[in-house]
């Protein structure tokens, strides 16, 4: 399947990602610095001076821009975006993998508003294990400690976990 093009990769590579025994490589590109960016079944990752590997679940959203060849990683725990400048314009099997992936991750996700014109997103994720969990992902500037959000985000946690099968 040309899709995913595994092959791709070079076995370099390949070693240096240290995949789980049962993981496997969806798609792979090459960055403009000569190192990869690979995503699996169960992680987003990095080869290279900064590698790295993370879950699908630490994904909060991502975006491709083809007129620059760039994937912008943005994370669930407010870390600096990964911003991956594919070396091949018409590489684009990571990017439709990266949604892929981080959709198959959201199990159900509810956003809401909490005053002021800003929100929090509400989700029951699933982790590299296939297991479940409720996350919380809010604006910037949102006080998370204000009893009148956490009222309102701890409402909508328990709607999603209770819709999702979760203990509340």
């Amino acid at each position: 399947m040309a899709l995913f093009a595994r092959s791709s990769l070079p076995d370099d590579a390949r070693r240096s990602l240290h995949l789980a025994p049962k993981d496997a490589v969806l798609a792979s590109a090459q960055l403009t610095d000569g190192s990869w960016a690979v995503a699996t079944r169960t992680v987003l990752a990095t080869t290279g001076d900064t590698a790295s590997a993370r879950p699908w679940c630490d994904v909060d959203r991502a975006g491709y821009d083809p007129g620059s060849a760039s994937l912008t990683v943005e994370w669930v725990d407010g870390a600096p975006p990964l911003v991956l400048h594919l070396a091949d314009v018409r590489r684009t099997a990571l990017a439709q993998a990266v949604r892929e992936r981080v959709q198959s991750s959201v199990v159900l996700a509810e956003v809401v508003a909490l005053g002021g014109g800003r929100s929090a997103k509400v989700a029951v994720r699933r982790d590299t294990d296939g297991s479940l969990f409720s996350q919380v992902v809010a604006e910037a500037g949102v006080d998370l400690e204000d009893p009148r959000t956490r009222a309102v985000i701890d409402a909508a946690e328990d709607r999603v976990r209770s819709m999702s099968g979760l203990p509340l």
